[in-house]
């Protein structure tokens, strides 16, 4: 892909995921524009057999920008990094398309095992921020991972996941469009499960005073 054609994809990706952008000359600030771009031109010499050449590229743009992608990582189209301080993404990952990473996010490896060690990334799933996915699994297409979340297991197409350990929270047969990019209001069952014990204690204690004050005037 040529440099204009580049801008052009990128810019289209950029205004549909973030209202910030007023004025289309702003791509050129965002520090996902440049890592993207760089790990395309560093994944051509990776798949090349130049490993060191590439490697030199992926890790000046991490300095640069503060998003470090593996040049053997395979990454589809619409990609966008929101911010993007911190993102690591390992060598065997596979993104698929319109997915969608917040900053602090790492698609990580769980130790030295060869092959195979990074997740696969479905289409139209986002990552929120600080979110670590560690091994080789699937993440399903339309999923949402929640903030701070460590997801250690697959996860099926169009589920939530929240929570240390990763837990799936929700998961329906209806795709997540990819303008729903909520990374905030998800649902939490722990939190359901506490106000629901809240509300049956009030019951109880309630129940407790009325017996309470019969058998008083009863007395």
């Amino acid at each position: 892909m040529k440099f204009w054609e580049y801008v052009r994809e990128q810019t289209a990706v950029i205004r549909d995921r973030d209202p910030a952008i007023k004025d289309d000359r702003e791509v050129f600030l965002y520090p996902c524009f440049w890592a993207i771009w760089k790990y395309r031109k560093a994944h051509r010499l990776y798949e090349r057999g130049k490993y060191y050449r590439a490697r030199k590229i992926s890790q000046r743009t991490a300095k640069r920008t503060g998003i470090e992608i593996h040049p053997g990582a395979v990454i589809g189209k619409g990609f966008f990094i929101d911010h993007g301080h911190g993102v690591v993404i390992g060598e065997t990952t596979v993104i698929g398309d319109n997915v969608t990473l917040y900053q602090g996010v790492t698609l990580g490896g769980t130790g030295k095992e060869h092959g195979k060690r990074h997740p696969t990334i479905e289409d139209n799933v986002m990552i929120s921020t600080g979110a670590k996915v560690l091994g080789s699994f699937t993440i399903g297409a339309g999923s949402k991972i929640g903030a701070g979340s460590v997801v250690l297991e697959e996860v099926p197409p169009n589920s939530t996941v929240v929570g240390i350990p990763g837990r799936i929270v929700k998961s329906n047969d209806v795709r997540l469009p990819n303008t729903d990019l909520d990374q905030i209001n998800l649902p939490d069952p722990v939190l359901n499960d506490i106000n629901v014990l809240k509300e049956e204690n009030e019951k109880l204690k309630a129940l407790v005073e009325k017996i309470l004050e019969k058998i008083g005037d009863e007395k």
